[in-house]
């Protein structure tokens, strides 16, 4: 480490939040006590032996008493912060990312994150993991909200077969908010690609299924798995009831919309959608869920799939009267491109039409839109840019801003989306 960086991370020791000035203080205190009392034995000592003649070498006695009580201070005072150093090293280099961090930095980092803002995220899918993968550096307060629509793929066998959540969204999430890209996470997110009836299943999904059953219901099974990836922030579902996420379709030449029903199955219809629901439609929301929302500087709904990832949350009754309720910021997170088979051709007016077709206009206020329009798209049928295009007299606050991800510019930068929602968060207006 350079002789810069090494002063700099000093110095991170008395950084305010460290929760360490105090206790430097009180050990400052306490060694200066123990000082005083060797001094008055030392001087009861010195009265009443005689020494040798090199004594009066070795106790400096040669230079004055100011000079030398400020000479052994400064060494004392060296001497105690090599200690704590060296100490603080031995004792949290096990606990330590090699390569990444030194303790002061560390241990700045994760108090920051302990005083973070309290934020919900609401959705499911990719979009979802990528805004909690930026959150989870800049706080820990970080409650995810979960569709549990899902009925394709691993997620769908299992439910159909098991009669749980569908843990796929879940299993993203817990790996997006883990500690640490380590083995584990990569080990949940290994999906099977052989095996009679492994074949497709996700070690992840299987492992909260299995945990589920061990600890008796799948909100425990989420706490226990959070624990083993050292997970910042909580996962919740946004109900424990069975439901079925059912589309209506438009159609010109038809009198009645046509109905489908299934979350995997209505992007693949190919029509456009005219609205959602859920089967069954009044149903309870997650008790936790609520109290996060109710409890939150800020609520964020998307990014993510609007059908099938944002919406089925929001269509749980309690869930928007909470978010109504709620004195938290509230901004709805546009996706950067359109998605095939769910928002061909919408515009960011569009994104948000729909979602106040679903929830109502007073629900999200704020609205933010990618405005970096200059990479290329994958050359993929329903993929284009969504434009930042809306009525000047719309009842929603824009706010544009270069959200790209540049090795996947149809996806947003988790890093970038999170510092500017976290400094949104924080400003007074």
């Amino acid at each position: 480490m350079k002789p810069r960086s090494q002063i700099r991370s000093a110095l991170r020791w008395l950084a305010p939040g460290m929760h360490v000035k105090r206790w430097l203080l009180l050990l400052l205190l306490g060694t200066t006590i123990v000082g005083l009392g060797v001094a008055y034995l030392l001087r009861e000592i010195y009265v009443r032996w005689t020494f040798p003649p090199v004594f009066y070498y070795l106790t400096l006695q040669f230079i004055g008493r100011q000079w030398r009580g400020l000479l052994f201070g400064v060494l004392g005072l060296t001497a105690i912060a090599v200690a704590i150093y060296q100490l603080n090293r031995s004792l949290l280099a096990a606990f330590l990312r090699p390569g990444h961090e030194n303790v002061a930095e560390a241990v700045y980092r994760h108090w920051q994150r302990e005083r973070g803002p309290k934020i919900v995220a609401i959705g499911g899918g990719t979009g979802l993991s990528t805004l909690l993968r930026g959150l989870k550096e800049h706080t820990q307060n970080i409650t995810a909200i979960v569709t549990v629509a899902d009925d394709g793929g691993s997620s769908g066998r299992l439910r159909r077969q098991l009669g749980v959540l569908p843990p796929g969204d879940f299993r993203n999430c817990l790996t997006a908010l883990a500690d640490a890209e380590s083995l584990t996470t990569q080990l949940f997110q290994y999906r099977f690609s052989e095996g009679e009836g492994l074949n497709g299943h996700s070690f992840g999904n299987l492992f909260i299924v299995a945990m589920a059953g061990v600890t008796g219901n799948f909100e425990r099974a989420l706490l226990e798995s959070s624990k083993v990836l050292a997970v910042r922030g909580q996962i919740l579902p946004s109900t424990l009831e069975n439901v079925t996420l059912v589309a209506e379709l438009k159609d010109e030449g038809e009198e009645l919309p046509a109905v489908v029903e299934g979350e995997s199955q209505i992007p693949e219809s190919g029509r456009p959608i005219e609205r959602v629901f859920l089967q069954p439609g009044d149903v309870p929301a997650y008790p936790g869920a609520l109290r996060a929302i109710l409890e939150a500087d800020l609520i964020v709904a998307g990014p993510g799939s609007l059908y099938t990832s944002v919406l089925p949350n929001l269509l749980v009754p309690d869930i928007v009267r909470a978010v109504r309720a709620s004195r938290a910021k509230k901004i709805y997170v546009c996706n950067v491109a359109t998605q095939r088979g769910e928002t061909e051709g919408y515009t960011l007016a569009d994104h948000v039409a729909a979602l106040q077709r679903h929830v109502g206009p007073d629900v999200f206020p704020n609205v933010l839109a990618n405005d970096n329009l200059t990479a290329s798209l994958p050359n993929v049928p329903g993929v284009a840019w969504v434009r930042p295009e809306y009525p000047p007299d719309a009842p929603y606050r824009v706010y544009k801003a270069d959200l790209v991800d540049r090795e996947r510019p149809w996806r947003h930068d988790s890093e970038k989306l999170a510092r500017w929602l976290i400094e949104f968060c924080e400003k007074g207006e």
